[in-house]
Order: structure tokens, then C-alpha cells, then sequence
């Protein structure tokens, strides 16, 4: 036991260097973090780390799949449907299949067998399309696209690789039954997870204490996932529609006093899981490779590379499939409509990047058949799985800040101009609330004036804004404004500082005040992150 605490403390060490490292590189940390646990992997004298499939998929892959889904937009989920539900249904099921042939004639693999190779890597992964997505400052429809692509087929990939599995054991399969299944699973999935969230609505708005509450959000993910898969069910699904629901309510339950120190809470346990995820993919290397010989390396990398390029072309030719074809099916689209998104759809069809996921399901299948005979290539299947693991998150991972560049795609100001549109409500309604309390006996007469120039004032930046001030000219406002402010709360620590050290105030006393000053700098850093946060 003390040997384990000592193994993951110094994980835990190793992510926040590799994480350090990656912010200088200006790479995604999750890159990072495989590449170092591959290097930390043939360390002498580190010992042996074999990752158990139940810790990804029933430890880690909950809360995961649970903040992706609380950070998603509903309003961007639903208007890109579509896409996501063809990237997560249709190009899993064309993924599995296509690779299955590769595997089956080039390979040499039996065919149940190359089904199943199909259904692990058939799946994006969701901790990985999220970490790579969001650090690259994509548009948000792709990244929407990438995430909820990534979160839905997992549960699609999982449900074919249990029947391919089980295809292989009992040497039984019937298309209908699963296609049956799959169909029952889905919809039963999604119901228990919304069925879970609804009375957790209910709940948090009788409470009003930041720790049960923020509890609560910890243990939800976990609830959704184990009861979906104990009745039978995809906990991905379940998962996924408890926080997109949660999330799409917690506006009106929340308070201030839950909310930030939740996102403290969950900013931090979604960094170490993601942490922990791919640095274990990398570590697990030297123990994949004890099972073969030095001179079955070449083969091994040779199958590797016809995999990963059958995924990788497969995933291609479907997003462009799916982008151009509409206008020769359907001649009401037009090809115009279409020509600006082949920048987008480059991205979307080369960011198929895999991860733990896969690993998991690659080192969770059986080790013997129903008689008792070992389950047929089974370590190749593990070999080809990490590797095609390693080829799209490393190799195509580490081309996509150069491919984004190339092509000229950033995050859009389309965010920056809602924004605008939000505040200019909340200050008109501000306004408005000030105009109603300026009678009432409790308002004295200079607090209200106080206040009602503040927003005047604050509401004349905002018609400025929205009357064609430049965004440069913007953002240079707010720094000149944030600057400012953080020169004045600088001087206020320090004095505040001072006090508590001549022992003139107490350490509760400058504990209070300093949790008003963080509150206000908070509120300044989100100003500098977003245009108009």
C-alpha cells in the first residue's frame, strides 16, 4: 500500500510538469502527458503499471463525460444533431465495419476477431476531442460537433463491442437482437438519466449550502453511470443526459456562493482524471510489449499503420462525404451554401483522436472463451488498439495546431457579440429594477443615484460597442480597465497584509476581506479571458 501512495504521488507530480511543459510548448496537454507517460514507461527501476479497464471506465469516464456535457450548449447540441448523431452512429458503424475488412484479408485476423478490433477503435474519445478542442481556440461548432460526437459514440462503440465480444465467446450473433438492443439501450439510457436529474432539480433549489450541493454534483455522475450499467444500459448515455439537463437548469438552483467554488471544485478533478487517463495510456506501453518478441515489432508496427490509415481515411471520407453530398441527393441545398465549411470539415474529419476509451476496452476483453480456450489474438488486439491510440492522438494531435494555422481558423467573435447582447439585457433590466426602487422608503436618495449612473454609464460602453467600436479598440479598453482595477486591489492586499502583520487585525478579519478582494479579481480575470465576460 505505502508502495502505491508513493507511485501516485509522483503521478500526480509528473502530470503538473508534463502540463507545464505543454503550456511552454503551446501544445495540448493531453499530447504531452502520453508522450511523457511513454518515455516515464521504460524508466529503470519504475515498476510495472497495468491500468485496470474498470478504473477508466467506471472511475474516471464518469465525471469526465459528466463535465463535458454540464459545459456543453444545449441550443449549439441541438442545431448541430445532425452531424453529431451521423460522426457518432454512422462513421462508428462504417469505422468498425471498414477496419474489420482491413483487419480480416491484410492482417489475417478471423472475422468475429476483426469486428471486435473494429468496436474498440471505432470510437472518438470524449476526455481527449474535449482537452485538444478547447486548447486549440477552435470555432464553437466544431468544438460542439468534436464533443458531442465524442461523448455519443461512446456508448455507440461500447454496445458494438459487446455484442462483437460476445460474438467471439459463444460463437452466437444475431443482427436483429442487436440492432434491437441498441435501439432499447439508447432510449432507456437517455430516460434513466433524465429520470435521475429531474428530482436532483427539485433538490438543489430546497438547498442553500455550497458543500451538500457541490457533493451532490460529484456524486451524480457516478449515480447516472452505475445504475445505467447494473439495468443494463450505457452509462456514457445516462451520464451524458443527467448533465446536459443539470446544467441546462443550474442557472435558476445555483447561488454565487455554490457556484464558483463548484467550478473550482471541478476544474481541478477533471485536470488530475484527464491527467491520470493519458499518462497511464503511455505507461502502459512497456507492459503491452513483454507479450511479443523484438522481431514481431515490424509486422506489429506495419498492421498499426494499416489500421490507424483505415481510420483515419474512413473518418475523412465520411465528413466530406456528409458535407457535399447533400446537394446531389437534394437539389434544394446548394452547393454554395456548402463551399466555406471544407476549412471546418478538414478539421472535423481529421480530428478523430483516440484514447482511454479504447485502451479500456482493449484491456477488458475475457481471457478465455466460454470452454475454456484463450480468447483468439487477443494481446494483438491490445498491441494494435494502443497503437492506433498513439498514432491519431500523438501524430494527428500534434498536426492540428499547424493544420488550424494553415488554414486560418480560429474561434469566431460570435461569442463576444452574444455576450454584448447578454449584458446590454442584464444593464437595461438593472436599470429598469432602479427605476421601480426609487421611491421606496428603504433606498436612500444618494446610494440610488450612485448606482443608477453606474449603469447609465456602463450601458453608453455597450451602445459604443455595439455602434461599430473595433474589437481591437475594445479589448483595449478593457485591459486599460483591468489594469486599473488590478492595481487598485494590489494596493488593498497589501495594506489589508500589513494590518494582519502588525497584528491590528486578525487573520479571520483579513481571511474575510480577502475573499471580497479574490471574488472582485475573479470577476476582472474572467473580464480579460472574454471579451466582454
Amino acid at each position: 500500500m505505502p508502495e502505491t501512495i508513493t507511485l501516485i504521488f509522483f503521478l500526480f507530480i509528473a502530470i503538473v510538469i508534463l502540463a507545464i511543459i505543454a503550456i511552454r510548448l503551446h501544445i495540448p496537454y493531453a499530447i504531452m502527458l502520453v508522450i511523457g507517460g511513454l518515455l516515464m514507461a521504460f524508466i529503470p527501476g519504475l515498476p510495472a503499471i497495468r491500468v485496470d479497464p474498470d478504473w477508466i471506465l467506471f472511475v474516471f469516464l464518469p465525471p469526465l463525460i459528466y463535465s463535458s456535457a454540464w459545459q456543453t450548449s444545449w441550443r449549439e447540441f441541438r442545431t448541430n444533431l445532425r452531424p453529431i448523431l451521423l460522426l457518432s452512429i454512422g462513421l462508428v458503424l462504417a469505422t468498425t465495419i471498414l477496419v474489420a475488412v482491413v483487419s480480416h484479408f491484410l492482417i489475417g485476423l478471423p472475422w468475429p476477431v476483426a469486428f471486435v478490433l473494429g468496436a474498440i477503435i471505432s470510437p472518438t474519445d470524449a476526455v481527449a476531442a474535449s482537452a485538444t478542442a478547447q486548447s486549440l481556440g477552435l470555432p464553437r461548432r466544431i468544438v460542439t460537433i468534436l464533443e458531442g460526437e465524442s461523448m455519443v459514440n461512446d456508448a455507440t462503440g461500447l454496445v458494438i463491442y459487446k455484442f462483437a465480444v460476445a460474438s467471439v465467446v459463444t460463437a452466437t450473433f444475431s443482427l436483429w437482437q442487436a440492432g434491437l438492443e441498441f435501439v432499447l439501450v439508447g432510449v432507456g439510457s437517455l430516460l434513466l438519466g433524465l429520470l435521475l436529474a429531474w428530482p436532483l432539480v427539485k433538490l438543489h433549489r430546497l438547498l442553500d449550502e455550497p458543500t451538500i450541493e457541490i457533493t451532490i454534483t460529484l456524486i451524480t455522475p457516478f449515480a447516472a453511470y452505475l445504475l445505467a450499467e447494473a439495468l443494463g444500459g450505457s452509462g456514457v448515455l445516462a451520464t451524458l443526459a443527467a448533465g446536459l439537463y443539470l446544467s441546462r437548469h443550474s442557472s435558476r438552483f445555483f447561488t454565487s456562493s455554490t457556484r464558483l467554488p463548484a467550478m473550482a471544485v471541478w476544474n481541478t478533478l477533471v485536470f488530475q482524471f484527464n491527467g491520470l487517463v493519458f499518462l497511464l495510456i503511455g505507461l502502459e506501453l512497456r507492459d503491452i510489449l513483454k507479450n511479443f518478441s523484438s522481431h514481431q515489432i515490424p509486422t506489429l508496427l506495419w498492421s498499426v499503420l494499416l489500421v490507424s490509415i483505415t481510420a483515419i481515411l474512413v473518418r475523412l471520407l465520411l465528413v466530406f462525404a456528409s458535407s457535399y453530398l447533400p446537394p446531389v441527393l437534394n437539389p434544394r441545398v446548394r452547393l454554395s451554401e456548402l463551399e466555406p465549411k471544407w476549412r471546418s470539415t478538414t478539421i472535423i474529419g481529421w480530428t478523430g483522436l483516440r484514447g482511454g476509451v479504447s485502451l479500456a476496452a482493449a484491456l477488458a476483453l475475457p481471457l478465455t472463451l466460454h470452454n475454456g480456450i484463450l480468447f483468439p489474438q487477443r494481446d494483438l488486439i491490445i498491441f494494435l488498439a494502443f497503437g492506433v491510440i498513439l498514432v491519431t492522438l500523438v501524430g494527428q494531435g500534434l498536426t492540428l495546431t499547424p493544420l488550424i494555422r494553415l488554414l486560418g481558423l480560429s474561434g469566431g467573435n460570435e461569442v463576444d457579440e452574444e455576450r454584448l447582447q447578454a449584458r446590454r439585457a442584464a444593464t437595461e433590466a438593472a436599470i429598469a429594477r432602479l427605476d421601480e426602487l426609487k421611491n421606496e422608503h428603504w433606498v436612500p436618495r444618494e446610494f440610488h443615484a450612485s448606482l443608477y449612473n453606474y449603469y447609465q454609464q456602463k450601458l453608453r460602453h455597450i451602445t459604443t460597442f455595439e455602434q461599430g467600436e473595433k474589437a481591437d479598440a475594445l479589448h483595449k479598453h478593457l485591459n486599460i480597465n483591468t489594469r486599473l482595477q488590478r492595481e487598485i486591489l494590489t494596493a488593498e492586499r497589501i495594506a489589508i497584509i500589513d494590518l494582519r502583520d502588525r497584528n491590528t487585525i486578525d487573520d479571520e478579519v483579513l481571511r474575510a476581506i480577502e475573499r471580497e478582494l479574490d471574488l472582485e479579481e475573479q470577476r476582472l480575470g474572467k473580464t480579460t479571458t472574454g471579451a466582454m465576460a
